[in-house]
């Protein structure tokens, strides 16, 4: 089993990739730290995860606010202090949805919208790596694994310039903070996930027209959309023992678009 007496931190963990990235870790031994802004989600997620953990694998659900630096670095420092250790950090908080219109192109978007978009897909993992890193300094090792998009490559026909350029920074602030930590043992990596059907994103995808969900299909060469699972097994590569000489690096789980 990859993570037996691992820590992992797991932001956004009540739900869609988060979820299903902590559903691994705990089958798989951890100590799984599952981090969202909902307690009506964490009161569910919580103890159906817990039924799914084996191997000594655990499962603690703590109420933060991911863009709240107060929170943020004082649940980082319960988790270090009742553990000892945090091994893993995924940062899961983002997405394209917490704007009316997603798709609005740059002519469309209002600079609150910008603004939010940019706060919301980047601030969070600043927050929770800022904190993170003197932990896993001091333990000189650590994986902090990012969840960009494709977007962040241009590579994405139905997100905003805004959600663009946010993943984009991931991307750039992946690459830049492996440089940084590679000296401490701490390795930072990125997924690039395309379409994914999560809770947040099924319904938008159901709302698409057959043709339009039929072209997604058809530019996909593995001819299907991912599901939550899809991301979470990367992010388990990455965060586990497996990919110790991988840093720096995003991988675009997108069935080959």
């Amino acid at each position: 089993m990859r993570f037996v007496n691992k820590v992992a931190l797991i932001t956004a963990a009540a739900n869609g990739i988060g979820r299903a990235t902590a559903q691994i870790m705990a089958r798989e031994g951890a100590t799984v730290i599952c981090v969202d802004n909902h307690q009506e989600r964490l009161d569910e997620a919580v103890p159906a995860l817990r039924r799914t953990a084996a191997h000594g694998g655990k499962v603690e659900g703590r109420l933060v606010d991911a863009l709240d630096a107060a929170q943020v670095d004082k649940v980082v420092a319960e988790v270090a202090r009742d553990h000892g250790q945090i091994d893993i950090l995924v940062n899961a908080v983002g997405g394209s949805t917490v704007i009316a219109n997603p798709q609005a192109t740059t002519e469309q978007l209002a600079f609150a919208d910008w603004q939010k978009l940019i706060a919301f897909n980047l601030d969070g993992t600043f927050l929770f790596t800022h904190a993170v890193i003197p932990v896993m300094k001091r333990q000189r090792r650590g994986k902090i694994v990012n969840l960009a998009s494709i977007a962040g490559r241009g590579l994405s026909w139905n997100s905003s310039s805004a959600y663009a350029a946010a993943k984009g920074g991931i991307i750039a602030f992946t690459r830049k903070l492996a440089h940084e930590l590679g000296p401490e043992g701490i390795n930072v990596n990125a997924i690039a996930p395309s379409v994914t059907l999560t809770e947040r994103i099924r319904p938008h995808w159901e709302k698409r027209s057959q043709a339009s969900q039929a072209e997604e299909i058809d530019r996909t060469p593995m001819r299907r959309v991912a599901e939550a699972v899809d991301q979470a097994n990367v992010i388990c590569f990455l965060a586990s023992s497996e990919s110790d000489f991988v840093t720096g690096l995003t991988i675009d789980v997108t069935g080959g678009v």
